[in-house]
């Protein structure tokens, strides 16, 4: 097929028109030549059009090849779309069906939303390698060895936290203390913090085991260090993270309310503050018990003081007031090294609290909306996610790392994770009607508390 130009004009702007008709027809053929298939076109070393002159007086004459199936630009063609057909039924009757069990090295295929994983999203999967140390590490406390205490069922032992949208490797207890190498850790806050170092402490342990260096009267503060790495790790008892005068023994048993300052920090972990490269805070439960609120050594009023005659103000009312203190001191503290915000975790009492009968006889994980959140756990974790977002923000803007380590949903879903009456050495030697005490709040070791330390590493690894 041929195009011919038979007139030209000499008015200047009839030269645009033939200049936009030209670079047409040129690209045409430049894509003409480069898809077609037909042998009238053969390979050129050259330009496949001259360089453009600008003398457009002569008409220009352009050829597209001949094509018998078509008289448009060539495009290739679609293939008819192969229908696969799979067998009814390819399984051998006398074989059992194998079901995959998902299990430590499975991913989802689905990625996740805005491109990054949410460590705290996800479910409790099958895995059969179990705990990372057993119940022998000696940093194990006596009312957490559920193991040795007496507890039959291990079946708690084979789960891992996966996330939805990404996987997380086990705890490098070896790459842990090269990084930590010459740095110092602080977990500060009430007797989960204790729980969570002895779990950390005895992962560590497959490495080189740690030292004890320092303890207070009650052994409720504690330091340990490793000699090889010169890597300390304390646990600062602070259940308030405030100032709080505290009245009661180690079973909880209290002679009279707490006093609770309000506007005062604790010095047990305000004097050491900058000595530690990295800080684990967390509070929440021991807000809920009976105390006294003061601020400028004046009292405020209480929470659950019948027999005195102050304004019931709420245990939200100074958990709030406290946290958002503790964050203003965070933020503009000059700290350079990097602060966890711990959540609060749930318990999983049934059937009343840890004095009034209460029990935790789940020997499995619960599924997401399995589990109901107790009023007062619902209290805590609101203010918790109301609060670290503002006080995140202004540490960002005075260089302040300062990071959340939500690990409320994983532990929701984990009511067969508690010692229950297996915080006691063997407890129904004398039968099973005997009377116990059980923990359904602190978590047994070895026990799903490893998972925390699993996502602590991934967060200090990759941020």
């Amino acid at each position: 097929m041929k195009l011919k130009w038979m007139h030209w004009f000499n008015h200047k702007h009839k030269h645009l028109v033939v200049k936009f008709g030209v670079a047409i027809l040129l690209m045409g053929l430049a894509f003409r030549l480069f898809l077609s298939t037909s042998n009238e076109f053969s390979p050129k070393t050259e330009a496949p059009f001259p360089e453009e002159t600008g003398d457009l007086e002569q008409p220009i004459f352009v050829e597209f090849p001949q094509n018998e199936d078509q008289d448009e630009m060539p495009f290739p063609r679609k293939e008819a779309q192969k229908e696969t057909h799979f067998p009814e039924n390819t399984v051998d009757s006398e074989q059992p069906i194998s079901r995959q069990v998902p299990g430590d090295g499975d991913q989802d295929q689905i990625p996740p939303p805005n491109g990054k994983c949410d460590l705290f999203s996800g479910d409790w999967i099958p895995s059969t390698s179990g705990s990372a140390y057993n119940e022998s590490c000696p940093t194990i406390e006596n009312p957490q060895n559920c193991i040795r205490n007496g507890r039959p069922d291990t079946g708690f032992l084979y789960w891992k936290w996966k996330p939805r949208y990404c996987e997380i490797p086990k705890f490098d207890p070896g790459r842990f203390l090269e990084m930590m190498r010459n740095k110092a850790w602080a977990l500060i806050g009430d007797s989960i913090s204790r729980n969570h170092v002895q779990s950390l402490l005895c992962m560590l342990s497959k490495v080189e085991r740690a030292v004890q260096v320092y303890h207070d009267k009650d052994y409720r503060s504690r330091r340990w260090h490793f000699p090889s790495y010169n890597f300390s790790v304390s646990v600062i008892w602070s259940p308030f993270l405030v100032q709080a005068a505290i009245f009661e023994d180690f079973d909880g048993v209290a002679s009279s309310e707490v006093e609770l300052h309000l506007d005062k920090l604790d010095k047990k972990w305000v004097d050491q503050y900058h000595g530690w490269d990295y800080m684990i805070i967390s509070t929440g439960k021991w807000f809920l018990k009976s105390a006294i609120y003061y601020e400028g050594n004046e009292v405020l009023g209480c929470h659950y003081c019948p027999k005195r005659n102050l304004t019931e103000l709420g245990f939200d009312f100074s958990y709030r007031k406290a946290l958002r203190f503790v964050m203003n001191f965070i933020v503009k503290s000059d700290y350079k090294g990097t602060i966890f915000f711990r959540t609060s975790t749930p318990d999983h009492f049934e059937g009343g609290e840890w004095n009034t009968g209460g029990n935790c006889k789940k020997t499995a994980p619960a599924k997401e909306g399995e589990v109901e959140v107790k009023e007062v756990n619902k209290i805590l974790r609101g203010i918790e996610l109301e609060e670290f977002p503002k006080a995140a923000a202004e540490a960002s803007k005075h260089g302040v790392n300062l990071k959340l380590l939500d690990l409320f949903q994983l532990s929701l879903l984990r009511p067969d994770g508690h010692p229950g009456p297996y915080r006691q050495y063997h407890p129904f030697e004398q039968g099973r009607n005997a009377k116990v005490q059980t923990d359904c709040l602190h978590w047994c070791l070895p026990g799903p508390i490893e998972s925390w330390n699993d996502i602590l590493m991934e967060m200090i690894v990759n941020g």
